[in-house]
């Protein structure tokens, strides 16, 4: 099983290391011990789902299962940020998706699935507090995710930063009308598209690495967008302006 990874300390330090991938945990009912504890602490503090199983039903699941303990995490191998831009550089879409702590894993499939359809380069996710990228991210992106490049940042500011001396302009997401129309607005490519979590949109720090901001308006005075729905908005104005002529 290629998407599985077994053993205590290695599951351990799977989830210390990389929680971004995990999708979940199983571990033999009855294991005790301090790295036990330690594993279930770090799975509540990241959200990763576990379960303690019966032996037989943990056999069932994960065969010859090493110590009791096996962790079940996104297939895909991460890419060097370096390697993405240039990649995306030359896609059809030349544009980045980058992910600001956005948490629902359907959401982050859903815009995967966007971005590939419409020939986008690559996504940008954070390691800490964003989606983890197996399970439900993966169905809800129907295979875009293990055919789309994706980077793994520790530090998205910094990663932006290196984007803008790429050549890459910076865009956000924004609620409100501080931003530029996207309807009407004429974007620049390559281009880093940034969007925001769920409850609180970009970031202040990560906002002041941003070249403008785009809004969609909403005459139908229902502002019920997600931001899967948004971003599909977004990229959808962008690629036909891609498009434009070809």
């Amino acid at each position: 099983m290629d998407n599985v990874v077994m053993g205590r300390k290695p599951v351990l330090e799977l989830v210390q290391r990389e929680p971004a991938i995990v999708e979940q945990v199983l571990i033999r009912q009855g294991l005790q011990g301090q790295d036990i504890k330690e594993l279930t602490n770090l799975c509540r503090d990241a959200g990763i789902r576990f379960r303690f199983l019966p032996a037989e039903a943990l056999e069932r699941t994960v065969p010859d299962c090493r110590q009791g303990v096996a962790a079940f995490i996104f297939g895909q191998s991460f890419v060097p940020l370096e390697s993405l831009l240039e990649s995306a550089r030359h896609a059809p879409l030349p544009v980045v998706l980058a992910l600001d702590q956005v948490q629902d894993p359907g959401n982050v499939g859903t815009l995967a699935r966007t971005l590939l359809a419409l020939g986008g380069g690559g996504l940008i996710v954070p390691k800490h507090h964003g989606s983890r990228l197996g399970g439900s991210a993966s169905k809800a992106s129907a295979g875009a995710l293990e055919r789309i490049p994706v980077h793994q940042c520790v530090n998205l500011s910094r990663d932006l930063e290196e984007c803008a001396q790429e050549g890459y302009t910076i865009y956000k997401a924004e609620a409100g009308p501080e931003g530029k129309d996207v309807f009407t607005a004429q974007v620049r490519f390559p281009l880093v598209l940034v969007l925001g979590g769920e409850e609180k949109g970009v970031r202040p720090g990560v906002a002041k690495h941003c070249d403008e901001s785009l809004f969609i308006p909403m005459p139908g005075e229902f502002d019920s967008l997600n931001v899967a729905q948004a971003g599909a908005v977004i990229l959808g104005q962008m690629a036909r302006q891609a498009f434009a002529g070809k």
